[in-house]
């Protein structure tokens, strides 16, 4: 009798242990969120992907009622900001918010300790970054026609910028180069600010980066073609590569916010229903809009499928470029 009486207890203390933490649990969720978010950028500030973080942060303020910390970790092509989400507590208070197509792009190229779909989870898309070919706007180069002109009478003379070796705009320079049989001297710079920089001075003749980076520099560089099939919905002056007959393979970055894989999908979708929102207010597009970009909202499940789609298509040009795929 004692001893049934023992284990009636035990089962008991049990019972009322996994209540108490399942409680817990709810609690915390129905909480959540309770302390400010890091939102992790692997680039420097003033680039692309950091616009769409810094609008982010804004639009936040009248929705969550707790602050959205920007917080820039560059290095290794973005790599580095991406492994410290990877490895930081699963509670959704550290995310990244990252060039999707870079980051995709750079573990195919080089060794990486992180993997897009193994380490984490997509919590939705807000963004597109689309790269072009871009001159200085003094350069003798007027047209695209212009400057493959000069690349196959100067080969590997010229030289070329780019945010890092391994990102989406690297990759898209690398491909009209082979596309075209041509070559050049390519001079990477850790972001896409600092290679905007080094364009407008003149110590490139030409560069990829994202479009938006020639908003509010048209006296300093001149967008030539971007590399897309369609105009840009904002920048719709520039013609695309495909309506200039010129060879180049369409590669684009979808902006993308990821938490840690094994955060609670409670919290995913708790979060996805914040940036579904606050990509939709007023002050997130009328930022982003001056930054040259828009606002370009999906779930999820849309997003993964999005980069499944761009690894299976990137293969057979990662394989052209280096001859071999992580």
């Amino acid at each position: 009798m004692q001893l049934t009486s023992f284990f009636k207890s035990a089962a008991t203390l049990i019972t009322a242990t996994c209540l108490s933490l399942s409680a817990a649990t709810a609690a915390q969720a129905d909480t959540f969120p309770s302390r400010p978010i890091n939102l992790v950028v692997p680039f420097n500030a003033g680039g692309g992907v950091d616009a769409y973080a810094r609008a982010l942060a804004a639009g936040a303020r009248d929705l969550i009622d707790v602050p959205v910390v920007v917080v820039n970790k560059p290095g290794a092509g973005g790599l580095t900001g991406a492994q410290s989400v990877a490895t930081a507590r699963p509670d959704g208070y550290t995310l990244l918010l990252t060039s999707g197509g870079s980051f995709l792009l750079n573990t195919m190229l080089n060794a990486s300790p992180v993997d897009m779909f193994e380490n984490f989870q997509f919590v939705s898309q807000i963004g597109q970054l689309s790269t072009a070919l871009m001159v200085p706007a003094n350069s003798p180069y007027k047209s695209a026609n212009e400057l493959i002109a000069a690349l196959q009478e100067n080969p590997g003379k010229l030289r070329w910028a780019h945010s890092g070796r391994g990102g989406f705009h690297y990759i898209a320079g690398r491909a009209f180069l082979e596309s075209n049989n041509l070559t050049a001297q390519d001079v990477p710079f850790k972001g896409g600010s600092p290679a905007r920089a080094a364009l407008a001075g003149a110590q490139t003749d030409f560069g990829f980066m994202g479009i938006q980076q020639a908003r509010g520099f048209g006296e300093l560089i001149h967008p030539l073609a971007l590399v897309a099939d369609e105009r840009d919905g904002i920048m719709q002056d520039i013609p695309t590569f495909k309506e200039l007959n010129i060879p180049f393979v369409n590669i684009g970055s979808p902006v993308v916010v990821m938490a840690p894989t094994k955060t609670a999908a409670d919290v995913v979708a708790q979060l996805n229903q914040y940036l579904e929102q606050i990509t939709a207010t007023t002050t997130f597009a009328e930022l982003i809009e001056k930054q040259g970009t828009a606002a370009l909202y999906a779930q999820p499940a849309v997003i993964e499928q999005k980069m499944l789609d761009m690894r299976t298509a990137s293969t057979p040009v990662i394989t052209q470029l280096t001859g071999q795929v992580q």
